[in-house]
This record gives structure tokens, C-alpha cells and sequence, in this order.
């Protein structure tokens, strides 16, 4: 019975040299096989050209790359790009390019489907299949970089984790990919371009506060009553308020880097003066800065947008405290590419 190939990017460079070694080959034809997987992005061992054709066809008895494959790609009048990204088993997530004058940011997956439940969200309506690998991560990023650069005439500057899934329940392969990003054998990208968003799960943000990690947080908040949020986002009732707010004491101290809350607001959910207040008390625990983002709608109608009215109230009343806000219109909204859009509609 024929063995299984491994999925070679599974493997570090040290092992990629000792297969080499016991083949009988010299080690460092696993450095350079190494950064043709990473460095170069290889999809194929043919296209490894400064290794002879013996090596390719041991590799290719050996191993497999599990790269992704962009079925389709969608651009939005705005210069947003949506990709439906095919995994190598069949599953489909969505990562997208967001450009700006400044920037153009990947907005990549984390899993296929969700393991959280908030209500407003249409990935959170897709059952969680599985995590992604850290290489299927890597790759979502240099699709982008390519579309970056072949749309946009730049590279990538920026990433963050808002795409499909909440990558604290993906901790280990989401931190395996960001060292491959932010490896000189890899993007070569600069930690404090990565913000790694989460909708709030304590116990892992203290632990990457105690790894030390150096890419940025950003919380999905939405209300600072526990009330409140439960109700739109359900596992809040298992990670309450008072336990997120220790986990962030916990990080500003290891770590004294300043956290983004992620807000939107709706009308009639947390649109009262009430929840303005709860929000200002919740932002003078620890050093952060507000986004409050445009509410994209996924066709039942149940949350709507609030009005410009609530929005002002909210920048007037954080503002005068001295916050730092900023109001971030959607993009890519016609072809459902926005904040909370994806679901594998393409």
C-alpha cells in the first residue's frame, strides 16, 4: 500500500535538511527548497529550477504543496478586490484586498466558518469545517500582495485578521503564519502591520500577552453592556465584560500597546445614551483608540445602521474625553466584500 505524502510546508527547515541527509543529498538543499516554498511561493517542485530533476521527482514521491487556488475574483467599483479562496481539501473561504490612497490591506481568514455565534455577522451563520493551516494563511497573503501589485502598482502594506473566523480559536496555526509573514525567509513584513482582531476570548489574549507577541489587537466590542452584547453576540455570556476587561489590563501591562475596539451602531440596539456612557467607561480601562464602523447589512433586516445623529453623539461624547476615533466607511459593499459580508456567496 502506497504511504501518504506529507504536506512538506508542515515541515521547519531543520527537517526539511534532514530528509535531505538521509536521502543522501547535503543539507543545504533543504534551505533552498525552504525558500522556495516561502520566500519564492512555489506551487510546484517543477518549478523549483535551480534543483536538479532527481531532487524534484524524490520531493515529488515524497511530499505535496497544499497551495490555494483564488476560484473566482471579484472587484468592486471602489478597487476592493473579494477572493473565494479553494483550499486543497474543497472547502472555500473569502480573504479581500482593501485599498486606500495610503495602503492596501489584506483582509484574510482565519477558519472555514466560525466557532463563535454573533448575530449580525453572516460568517458566523456558516458551521466551523476546520481551522486553516498556517501555509493556507501565508498563501491567502500573497494572493493579495500579487493583486496589490499587479491593481494597485504597490505592494502589500498592511494585514488584519477580520476576514472568516475568530482567529483566537485558531491561536497556534494564526501565530505560526505570522512568523512566516513577518520572517526575513518570508514577507519579510513588519509585525506592527498586523492586527489581529478578535471578538474577545480572555484566556488567549492573555496568552499572547504572555508570548509576547509584537503584531497589534483590536477588539470587535459593539456595547459595553453585558446585556446588550450578549444579545447580539451570544458567547459573550461565557466571556463577559469583566473578564475581557482584565484580559486587557493584562495585555496593556505586558505589553503597553494601545487596543482598537471595533463598534458599530444600530438602531434600537445600542443606540441610547446609556450605552455612549457604558462605552466611555469601558475605554478609560486601558489606553485604545475607537473605530466605529459602517453597519453592511446580510438581507434579513433585523439590524439596521443608526442614524447620523447616534453616530455624532457617540464621536462627540468620546472625543471630549479625549478619545482617539475614527469612522470607517465600508468598502467593496456591491459585490458583499464589506465588514461582516462574508459567507461564501461567490
Amino acid at each position: 500500500m502506497k504511504s501518504k505524502k506529507k504536506d512538506i510546508r508542515a515541515l521547519t527547515k531543520e527537517q526539511l535538511r534532514e530528509f535531505f541527509v538521509s536521502s543522501g543529498d547535503k543539507a543545504f538543499r533543504g534551505n533552498q527548497v525552504y525558500e522556495w516554498l516561502w520566500s519564492k511561493g512555489a506551487h510546484s517542485f517543477e518549478n523549483m529550477t535551480n534543483i536538479s530533476k532527481t531532487t524534484r521527482e524524490i520531493l515529488e514521491d515524497n511530499f505535496v504543496i497544499n497551495h490555494i487556488k483564488v476560484d473566482q475574483m471579484q472587484r468592486s467599483t471602489d478597487g476592493t478586490i473579494k477572493n473565494a479562496v479553494r483550499l486543497h481539501d474543497g472547502l472555500v473561504v473569502e480573504s479581500v484586498l482593501i485599498p486606500t490612497p495610503s495602503r492596501t490591506t489584506a483582509c484574510v481568514s482565519s477558519q472555514v466558518g466560525c466557532s463563535l455565534d454573533c448575530r449580525f455577522c453572516a460568517t458566523s451563520r456558516l458551521k466551523r469545517m476546520r481551522n486553516l493551516n498556517p501555509d493556507e494563511i501565508y498563501d491567502q497573503v500573497i494572493a493579495i500582495d500579487n493583486e496589490s501589485r499587479l491593481y494597485h502598482n504597490r505592494p502589500l502594506s498592511n494585514i488584519v485578521f477580520m476576514g472568516m473566523g475568530e482567529p483566537l480559536m485558531n491561536y497556534n496555526n494564526v501565530l505560526k503564519a505570522i512568523d512566516k509573514i513577518t520572517s526575513p525567509e518570508g514577507l519579510g513584513m513588519s509585525p506592527k502591520r498586523i492586527t489581529v482582531s478578535t471578538s474577545g476570548v480572555p484566556k488567549m489574549i492573555k496568552k499572547m500577552a504572555d508570548d509576547q507577541v509584537r503584531f497589534k489587537l483590536a477588539v470587535s466590542l459593539h456595547s459595553a453592556i453585558d446585556e446588550v452584547r450578549t444579545n447580539i453576540m451570544p458567547f459573550n455570556e461565557n466571556f463577559p465584560l469583566t473578564d475581557l476587561k482584565e484580559a486587557l489590563e493584562y495585555w496593556y501591562e505586558k505589553t503597553k500597546s494601545r487596543i482598537t475596539y471595533e463598534y458599530v451602531v444600530w438602531e434600537g440596539i445600542n443606540d441610547r445614551k446609556e450605552d455612549v456612557d457604558a462605552l466611555l467607561k469601558f475605554c478609560s480601562y486601558v489606553p485604545c483608540k475607537i473605530n466605529l464602523i459602517e453597519y453592511n447589512p446580510i438581507d434579513d433586516g433585523e439590524f439596521q445602521q443608526a442614524s447620523n445623529a447616534a453616530i455624532e453623539n457617540y464621536i462627540n461624547a468620546l472625543e471630549s474625553r479625549g478619545f482617539v476615533v475614527n469612522v470607517r466607511r465600508s468598502r467593496g459593499k456591491d459585490i458583499d466584500a464589506a465588514c461582516g459580508q462574508l459567507a461564501n456567496k461567490t
